[in-house]
């Protein structure tokens, strides 16, 4: 698989810390670091989460501040235009979706929202790329979100992999679920990642083929959501997509070919005549 046709989403999610100069900081960091796209979640409280709800006292006012603002969307999206990186959303209401619309290159559909019919039929008639997280869904939830989709004759849209832990442990991951979707769904799918594990992810992409790899991602360790374990640093994620990137030309070939580099070490080595180096047609240059 050619790395330069995976993509790499950088999940922001909160990590904004309503803060629209720190929106444009994370987007470059995302850019920088590899990233093909980035990725918001647009969410109210009071459409999020029901009052009756026995946490939600407990919660309310920390999900409240977390929200992002809406006139943020707008400023972010010409931001991405302007550095050229794709820009996406997750909308948790009907009305998000109506806004939203206007501004995204792509709808992401998070696990949790997987069984709301009205938001995948409103979501699958905006006629743009939808990414689908199956965090905590079964066979049967997926199938009917695909049916959903293709009856609205959108046939734009990716399925995520996805384990609904923050963070997930590596042995919880079933990578394997990656090719089984492939060949059921007959779309790209990929893994949404929660471990910041380099070898997972290392994993989806060389033995299971995933086509697009999300990631939590974080600027400093500052952002509202780093504590909980499942976000990446600038530097982590970079590392691991240019690996990915340059594998082939790391592997090399079958041979014992020397390197330019190594072509110009080798007037340092140990003259075989006195043992010492570096060789004699060198010591007095």
């Amino acid at each position: 698989m050619m790395i330069g046709k995976i993509d790499f989403i950088a999940e922001i999610g909160s990590n904004h810390n309503l803060s629209l100069n720190r929106c444009y900081r994370i987007i470059s960091a995302a850019k920088d670091s590899g990233a093909t796209a980035v990725k918001f979640q647009h969410f109210k409280l009071e459409k999020l989460f029901s009052s009756k709800a026995k946490f939600y006292s407990k919660i309310s006012n920390d999900i409240k501040k977390k929200e992002l603002p809406d006139k943020f969307i707008p400023k972010i999206s010409n931001y991405c235009k302007k550095i050229k990186i794709k820009f996406g959303c997750t909308p948790f209401d009907l009305e998000s979706v109506d806004y939203l619309k206007n501004y995204v290159d792509f709808l992401k559909i998070s696990s949790y929202e997987l069984n709301w019919q009205s938001l995948i039929e409103k979501c699958s008639k905006i006629k743009k790329r939808l990414i689908i997280s199956t965090g905590a869904a079964n066979f049967k939830e997926i199938k009917n979100v695909i049916k959903i989709i293709k009856k609205n004759n959108n046939n734009n849209f990716n399925l995520l992999h996805c384990v609904s832990n923050y963070p997930a442990s590596p042995i919880n991951c079933n990578l394997k679920s990656i090719p089984f979707l492939k060949k059921k769904f007959k779309c790209k799918v990929g893994w949404s990642d929660h471990t910041t594990d380099p070898l997972v992810i290392y994993s989806a992409v060389r033995k299971f083929k995933s086509e697009v790899i999300e990631f939590h991602f974080d600027l400093d360790k500052k952002g509202w959501e780093y504590k909980g374990g499942h976000c990446w640093l600038p530097n982590e994620i970079r590392k691991v997509i240019s690996y990915l990137k340059l594998e082939k030309k790391i592997d090399g070939n079958f041979n014992k070919k020397l390197s330019k580099s190594e072509l110009y070490e080798r007037k340092f080595k140990t003259d075989p005549s006195d043992g010492l180096r570096p060789l004699k047609t060198m010591r007095f240059k």
